[in-house]
C-alpha cells in the first residue's frame, strides 16, 4: 500500500503543475500574436495603460499617436491588447448608454414602489416636494459620472 501512495502523490502533484504550464503557453502565445499582427492604424492600450494608434512599426518597436501631433515609441512587447474600433465600439458605446438607462428607470421606478403609491412619487407630497427626488437627481448623477467613464 505505502509503494502504491507515493507515485500517486506524485500525480497528483505534477497533473495540475502540467496543465498550468500549458495554459501559461497557450496565452502567452495568443499575446505574442496579437503583437505580431498589429498593423497602423490600430487603436492599442499599452501595459502601463497608455491609449494609442498605431502610426509606424518595425521588428522590435511601435509609434504610438497618444494626442494630436504626440508621437511615442514603445517596445511590441508593451503592446497589451488591441481596442475594438468603428462599428464594434459604436455598438459597445450604445450598449452602455441603454444599459444606464435601464438601470436608472429600475432605480426611480423601484422608489416609487417602495412604500409609496405611483400617484404622490410622480405628482409630489403635500409640501410640494417629491419623495422620490433624492433617488432621481443621485441616479442622475450617477449616469453622468458612468458616462464620462
Amino acid at each position: 500500500m505505502a509503494n502504491l501512495l507515493f507515485p500517486l502523490l506524485l500525480v497528483v502533484l505534477l497533473v495540475p503543475m502540467f496543465l498550468g504550464v500549458r495554459r501559461q503557453k497557450r496565452e502567452a502565445q495568443k499575446v505574442a500574436d496579437m503583437q505580431e499582427n498589429v498593423k497602423v492604424g490600430d487603436q492599442v492600450t499599452t501595459t502601463s495603460g497608455l491609449y494609442g494608434t498605431v502610426v509606424d512599426l518595425d521588428e522590435e518597436t511601435v509609434d504610438l499617436e497618444i494626442a494630436e501631433d504626440v508621437v511615442t515609441t514603445w517596445l511590441r512587447a508593451a503592446i497589451r491588447d488591441v481596442r475594438p474600433t468603428g462599428d464594434a465600439a459604436e455598438a459597445d458605446s450604445a450598449a452602455d448608454e441603454s444599459d444606464d438607462e435601464a438601470i436608472a428607470g429600475t432605480t426611480v421606478e423601484g422608489a416609487a414602489t417602495n412604500g409609496t403609491n405611483g400617484s404622490a412619487a410622480a405628482s409630489g407630497s403635500a409640501n410640494g416636494s417629491s419623495p422620490v427626488s433624492g433617488a432621481e437627481e443621485s441616479v442622475e448623477d450617477t449616469a453622468a459620472r458612468l458616462r464620462k467613464d
